[in-house]
């Protein structure tokens, strides 16, 4: 029975090169797939677009490929990512270019398009926006409107020949879909055979993780050599039955616990977890180690995929001014707490409102909100204030006082910081599925 090999590349949008270089070179793939999309990530490459319209992909995307190119050429792997971004076709270019500098020829590569309905986003105008429950209207400073999209259009760029595959905003899961559904020929209707790729792409998606990286906790969950994790392999065949594994010189564990703690990681409904392509159903999925690093995963079906497709909305938002401050030895914490109250009471003689502001102590009440938990006094504590306001000038307010800290008491505050920076809010919605098409540009070198 034919079998196919499908790594992982990247979890996120800056991850580490090395682990799929490595991949490459010792993981006998067919495929690597890079997963670098997030919500934020393309409504602020959207922005960047806008500012240049040669930009707004994925910015590592040149230092990955200059070193991915001559190794897919070398080994025959082919290459699919998001990383395309808010503009996949100047992605193409890039990667054109890398490989006519390094003499490579004999490479298609292609871009997929039709996630991006910002020119049409005046015919969504009366539809509901999930997080304020008002009509898409009124919400202000709209710069960005992905659809995510299904692996329709990579299936075709790799039916045409593609070697290396550029999209903007599909599903995680899709970049490793596609691939099975081309090279198995699977019918896209296929829901259970789709629901095995979905599980097979949301194994792989977050790169390391399923590899021990986020697993891993001193003392309770030790993963050896993390300072040189691999990242997984799944091996495929036709029936869609897959084993996850890795390089056997990497660091990291493939076991049956790693594999379970990937499986819920962003799971709100297991049995109903709603794809472009399929609503995957990972309920009744089993894991069996069958050796070292190797586990097979069964289980996993589906049903039939949605009539409606979610668009992440980006907008311009307000902005954040943050302000640092490190006090150390005795009475620390005291006067840190002091130093924050101050910093508040300052805003308020100046007249200086927020939509909202937070006193951190970082290690002590920063991630739970509050000061009631017991700890160990610190040697030493650093203090932060965050505040969102509609106004930047307003937001530079906090990062002033908190610098203002040094001279003005309380005693011993060392190393402030200070920053301004605009949000970039995203919201979602809910469009008919007909309204996209999928349009695949082929280049070659």
């Amino acid at each position: 029975m034919k079998t196919i090999r499908i790594g992982s590349g990247a979890g996120y949008a800056g991850d580490r090169l090395e682990p799929a270089l490595e991949l490459i070179e010792k993981g006998n793939l067919d495929y690597i797939s890079f997963e670098c999309l997030a919500e934020r990530t393309i409504a602020i490459a959207q922005m960047e677009k806008l500012k240049d319209p040669t930009k707004g992909y994925n910015g590592l995307l040149r230092y990955r490929m200059e070193k991915v190119i001559p190794l897919i050429k070398k080994h025959g792997t082919k290459v699919i990512s998001n990383m395309g971004a808010a503009n996949p076709e100047a992605a193409i270019k890039v990667c054109i270019e890398i490989a006519k500098k390094q003499a490579i020829t004999g490479l298609k590569m292609a871009a997929v398009l039709g996630d991006d309905i910002l020119e049409n986003i005046d015919k969504y105008q009366d539809t509901e926006v999930w997080e304020t429950k008002a009509p898409l209207k009124d919400l202000p400073g709209v710069v960005s409107a992905n659809t995510y999209i299904g692996s329709e259009g990579i299936v075709q760029a790799l039916k045409d020949g593609a070697d290396i595959v550029i999209t903007g905003r599909v599903s995680d899961p899709a970049i490793f879909m596609a691939p099975l559904i081309y090279e198995f020929g699977w019918k896209m209707d296929d829901w259970d055979l789709l629901g095995k790729a979905t599980a097979l792409g949301h194994l792989l998606e977050c790169g390391g993780q399923v590899t021990g990286g986020y697993y891993a906790e001193p003392g309770k969950k030790d993963i050896p050599n993390l300072h040189l994790l691999g990242f997984p392999i799944a091996e495929i065949s036709e029936d869609g039955e897959f084993f996850i594994t890795k390089v056997e010189t990497s660091g990291g564990v493939v076991d049956t616990h790693t594999c379970t703690e990937q499986l819920l990681y962003e799971i709100h409904d297991p049995s109903n977890y709603i794809t472009p392509d399929v609503v995957a159903d990972f309920s009744n999925i089993t894991f069996i180690q069958l050796g070292e690093d190797v586990v097979q995963v069964k289980g996993a079906t589906g049903r039939q995929r949605p009539d409606a497709l979610k668009v992440s909305i980006g907008h311009r938002g307000d902005f954040i001014g943050d302000g640092e401050i490190s006090y150390g030895g005795p009475g620390c914490v005291e006067r840190a707490k002091l130093a924050g109250d101050i910093v508040l009471k300052r805003l308020e003689l100046r007249g200086i409102t927020m939509e909202e502001i937070k006193v951190d102590l970082i290690g002590i009440n920063s991630i739970y909100w509050n000061d009631t938990h017991d700890y160990v006094t610190p040697a030493e504590v650093r203090l932060r204030i965050s505040a969102r306001t509609k106004d930047r000038v307003k937001a530079s307010r906090i990062g002033e006082e908190v610098e203002a800290l040094y001279v003005n008491g309380p005693a011993g505050g060392c190393g402030a910081t200070k920053a301004v920076r605009e949000i970039v809010a995203v919201s979602s919605m809910l469009i008919d599925r007909n309204d996209i098409t999928q349009i695949v540009k082929m280049e070659e070198v």
